[in-house]
C-alpha cells in the first residue's frame, strides 16, 4: 500500500468506511471496520490527516485519534454534502469526507475538537434545556386538564401552586381526576427541583469560568448566556471578526443578491440553535426595559430602530450586537465598558 496522506472516514454507531488517497490524490485504501477495529487499524497506520463528519461521538474519536499521531479535522455535514457524487452510500461519504477537507477554503470552517471537560459542560446546559421544556409542558398540561372542569389560574409558572390548591379544594372533582392531577403535580415537584440543582450547578460553573463572568456585564447577557458563550465557543480566534461570529450564530440576514442587487431576507437560523435563543431572550429583555423606560439605551441606532420596526426585528438586530461585542471581548481579554452618548463616535 503506497503512502497515505488523508483518509476520509464515515462514522456511524457500528460499521466505519474509510477513503484514503497518496501523494497524487489516487484512492489507495478503501476499507470497511467494525467500532472495535477502528483504533487498531489507526494504530498501525503512520501519521496522517484524517477526517470526520462533525457530530457528537466525532469529537471522542478526534481526541483518540489524535493520540495516535494524527492530524484530525471534523468538517460540518452541509459542507461535504456537495461533494457527495450521484447516489448516497457509506463509501461516497467517506469519499466525499476525503475531498472536501483537501480544499484549503473550507479550513476555516473546520469545527474544533472539543475536550470532555467541555462536552461535560455543553450536557449540563442542554439537559436543563430540556428539563425546562418539560416542566412548560407539564404546567400547561395541569392547566388544559384544569380547564376542562372549570378551574382556572392567571399567566406564569409561579401561579401554578395556586391552581393545585384550587383543584385540591374542589370537592366535585371525580376521584380518577384527583388522582391524575396528584400525578402531574408530583412529576412538575421532581421536575422543578431538578432544574434548581441544573441551576446552581450552572451558577457555579459561571462564578468558577473568568470569561463567562466577563461576558456576564454586557447589557442582555446574564449568567446563563455567558455561560454558554464560554462553553460553546472553543475558539473565538477561528473567526475573523465579529460579524463572522454573529453569521456562525445564524443572526446574519440570507443573501439573495444577484445581477448587482442586494437582497437580503430573513436571518439564516444557523449554528447553535440553544446559544441564539438566548441571545435574542436577552436582547428582547432589555428593549423591553427600554420601552419601559427603565434603561436608556447607549445605542442612537436602537432607539430609532424601535421606533420604526416590530419588536422581534429589533431584538434580533441587537442580538446581533450582543453577539459582536462578546466576540471581542473573548478574543481581546477586554472587560465591557460601556461609552456614554457623548462618547459615541459622529458619522459625517
Amino acid at each position: 500500500m503506497r503512502d497515505i496522506i488523508r483518509v476520509g472516514m464515515d462514522t456511524s454507531k457500528t460499521v466505519f468506511q474509510l477513503h484514503g488517497v497518496d501523494v497524487s490524490e489516487q484512492p489507495v485504501l478503501r476499507k470497511r471496520l467494525r467500532r472495535r477495529q477502528v483504533l487498531d487499524f489507526f494504530a498501525g497506520l503512520p501519521p496522517a490527516q484524517v477526517g470526520l463528519e462533525a457530530c457528537g461521538a466525532s469529537h471522542y474519536w478526534a481526541r483518540e485519534l489524535r493520540k495516535l499521531g494524527h492530524e484530525v479535522a471534523l468538517i460540518p455535514p452541509q459542507y461535504v454534502k456537495p461533494y457527495v457524487q450521484r447516489s448516497k452510500s457509506d463509501a461516497a461519504d467517506a469519499e466525499a469526507i476525503c475531498e472536501a477537507m483537501s480544499r484549503p477554503k473550507l479550513a476555516k470552517s473546520f469545527v474544533a475538537v472539543k475536550s470532555p471537560e467541555q462536552q461535560a459542560a455543553q450536557m449540563l446546559a442542554k439537559l436543563r434545556t430540556q428539563f425546562l421544556g418539560r416542566r412548560t409542558q407539564l404546567s400547561n398540561s395541569i392547566r388544559g386538564f384544569a380547564a376542562e372542569f372549570g378551574l382556572v389560574a392567571p399567566k406564569g409558572l409561579f401561579q401554578i401552586n395556586r391552581l393545585v390548591d384550587q383543584i385540591r379544594a374542589d370537592e366535585t372533582l371525580p376521584e380518577m381526576a384527583r388522582d391524575m392531577f396528584e400525578t402531574l403535580v408530583r412529576d412538575y415537584t421532581r421536575v422543578d427541583e431538578e432544574i434548581a440543582e441544573l441551576n446552581a450547578k450552572l451558577r457555579k460553573l459561571h462564578r468558577a469560568d473568568e470569561l463567562s463572568q466577563r461576558l456576564a456585564g454586557i447589557p442582555g447577557i446574564g449568567p446563563v448566556g455567558a455561560t454558554l458563550l464560554a462553553i460553546k465557543v472553543c475558539d473565538a480566534q477561528a473567526f475573523k471578526s465579529g460579524r463572522d461570529f454573529s453569521a456562525w450564530l445564524g443572526l446574519t440576514p440570507k443573501n439573495h443578491s444577484t445581477a448587482g442587487k442586494n437582497r437580503l431576507g430573513v436571518i439564516t437560523r444557523a449554528g447553535d440553535e440553544m446559544l441564539r435563543a438566548t441571545l435574542v431572550a436577552g436582547a428582547s429583555a432589555v428593549l423591553l426595559q427600554v420601552r419601559r423606560g427603565r434603561m436608556k439605551t447607549l445605542w442612537p441606532w436602537l432607539d430609532k430602530l424601535c421606533a420604526h420596526k416590530p419588536h422581534k426585528l429589533a431584538a434580533v438586530a441587537l442580538a446581533n450586537k450582543l453577539a459582536r461585542i462578546a466576540w471581542k471581548l473573548m478574543v481581546s481579554g477586554e472587560t465591557y465598558h460601556p461609552r456614554s452618548p457623548k462618547e459615541q463616535p459622529v458619522l459625517a
